[in-house]
């Protein structure tokens, strides 16, 4: 099949799942009707609580949600075919993820803007309210740490196997740092504009813009930040620190918004890139249109289910886009119409990002670039244009932005995770319905203190990527649809709870919850064949241990829900 055939069909079927089941879905909910307050001005208090308008608040949310998944995901899954990847992208896109993430931000706004943590709570009982926390946590700090190497990965030196540095690489990893760093004053001085000088947003958006421009120029020619991973690290590290404690308004908002176009600039690009090239998926030495069941890897045999469902992702559906809807997009919504663009549309928006790059892994296949997320991606995309004609300095340069975006997904993602991070420990001390603002003293008082939470966060997560994050992050994909699992879970038993249409989530929990389970058992499988056959080091014992834990939790949690589920309601109001 012709990429672009292919593309054009899958963005018609997208947004008919948007128009029809993302409008049903409000309609079965009463999501949007009235003009009932949202929490971000019951609760406004100028640092997390704060109103964003519409477009502002798509930027972060997509931001936060899109991340290195959409990219990653299908890259990880493309050994199973076009096809397979396809299928599930759509599937999941328009039936799981989207019903998940608009739930989420659903559940959220009638709780206060609270976590789905929370929201497990009043719903469930409080024990598992802690054991969602506890795992969510955990979660999320391997969420920085990976994404805080990664990033400082991107910014810093590039060494040769031999030792000596690549000056090349290099170059371009200090022009993408150059960039970064002036994109978050640009930032700074937006929210300033904005918020504070009340600078209409057209006009803000056009020097925002404009600004972006000009950053991008400077970083590709001025860029004197060379330094190592290390010294990065600690950099990103003090970066998350400061943004995840400041108003909301100062940082996170603007620069969410503005890297947004940055994000909508790729799509576009790599659009462009699809039509100018158009070649046909497959043929000789490019994506194979399925790949088979169990595909034999470097790793062993890779078996479709539940391989294809846990690596794709932010593509179809993922967890982490569940604590991001519950944890910081709940908390600026500013009216509840605005919850099914913003939640459904952006997951459906990462579905078009996804196909995009089934077709980017292609064209890199074609061209010999099999190795490397980044690489194939930036890479595949910009020699579309080469394919078309454009020069190599030309294709150079929109590699380079490429990678940029890249990076701007991680870092928007990061600072939104350690954000949520320190939502979840505050929460984890607090009773049904208490704030940390009703904590008045004792050691509870220093546990629920934003900068407490955020420092401990920081310092695990950053610990963790300078330590070997990699050896555990296997099992990140189960630990997130797990999340996403759970997090449909407590939307259906809410929505239960007080009387509304929840159907729509027991196929895609129950579905998500096998496949949860199905992976963690093959990775206690593969672990403990690593263990027995000695010399394995600490990531194989922990990787086996917190599987079981894992799964002992899932059942748990289980249990609780459909006990909930089948028992009296609770009479709650929606």
């Amino acid at each position: 099949m012709n990429s672009l055939v292919l593309l054009l069909i899958c963005i018609a079927i997208l947004v008919a799942g948007y128009i029809f089941y993302g409008g049903w879905l409000c309609k079965q909910w009463g999501l949007g009707e009235g003009d009932k307050p949202t929490p971000a001005h019951e609760l406004e208090d100028g640092v997390d609580y704060v109103p964003a308008k519409a477009p502002v608040l798509m930027g972060h949310h997509f931001s936060s949600i899109a991340g290195a998944g959409p990219i990653t995901g299908p890259i990880g899954a493309a050994i199973f075919g076009w096809i397979p990847v396809t299928l599930w992208v759509l599937i999941g896109g328009i039936f799981f993820g989207g019903v998940h993430d608009m739930g989420a931000l659903f559940a959220s706004l009638r709780h206060k803007g609270q976590s789905i943590g929370e929201i497990i709570s009043v719903n469930m009982s409080k024990r598992a309210k802690r054991l969602f926390i506890i795992f969510a946590y955990l979660t999320l700090i391997l969420v920085v740490a990976a994404f805080a190497s990664i990033v400082a990965t991107t910014f810093g030196k590039v060494i040769n196997t031999d030792g000596t540095v690549n000056q090349v690489a290099t170059e371009s990893n200090a022009s993408v740092a150059m960039v970064s760093m002036l994109f978050i004053v640009i930032a700074i001085i937006f929210g300033f504009l904005v918020y504070r000088r009340h600078t209409p947003m057209l006009i803000s958006t056009i020097l925002g813009v404009v600004a972006i421009a000009i950053c991008m120029v400077i970083g590709l020619n001025f860029h004197p930040l060379y330094m190592s991973v290390n010294a990065w690290m600690i950099v990103v590290g003090v970066y998350i620190a400061v943004a995840s404690v400041t108003p909301v308004w100062i940082l996170l908002q603007p620069r969410d918004y503005l890297s947004s176009f940055l994000l909508y600039a790729m799509l576009v690009v790599a659009f462009i890139g699809v039509i100018v090239s158009h070649v046909d998926l497959g043929g000789a030495d490019g994506l194979k249109a399925f790949g088979g069941f169990a595909v034999d890897t470097a790793n062993g045999t890779q078996y479709m289910f539940p391989v294809l469902f846990t690596t794709v992702a932010c593509g179809a559906i993922s967890g982490f886009h569940s604590l991001v809807s519950s944890g910081t997009t709940s908390k600026q919504l500013d009216k509840e119409k605005d919850a099914k663009p913003i939640a459904y549309g952006s997951m459906l928006l990462e579905c078009v990002l996804a196909v995009i790059t089934i077709c980017a892994i292609n064209f890199a296949y074609k061209n010999g670039i099999t190795a490397g997320a980044t690489a194939i991606f930036a890479g595949g995309i910009s020699k579309m244009f080469g394919f078309a004609g454009a020069s190599e300095s030309v294709v150079s340069i929109i590699n380079t932005l490429l990678i940029l975006t890249y990076s701007a997904f991680c870092l928007t993602s990061l600072d939104t995770a350690t954000r949520l991070a320190r939502f979840m420990f505050q929460e984890f001390w607090l009773e049904p319905g208490q704030t940390a603002k009703d904590v008045q003293s004792g050691v509870k008082k220093v546990l629920v203190n934003p900068y407490f939470a955020t420092i401990l966060t920081v310092v695990l997560g950053i610990a963790l990527g300078l330590n070997g994050w990699d050896k555990i992050w296997g099992l990140f994909g189960a630990a997130n649809q797990l999340l996403a699992a759970l997090g449909l879970l407590a939307v259906a038993t809410w929505l239960g709870n007080i009387g509304k249409n929840n159907k729509m989530f027991l196929i895609p929990m129950a579905f998500m919850m096998v496949v949860t389970i199905g992976s963690l058992g093959i990775t206690i499988k593969n672990q403990f064949k690593v263990i027995s056959a000695g010399g394995a080091d600490w990531g194989a014992y922990a990787q086996a241990i917190l599987a079981i834990l894992l799964i002992i939790l899932s059942i748990v949690l289980v249990v609780e829900g459909i006990q909930t589920l089948v028992g009296k309601n609770k009479k709650q109001t929606a």
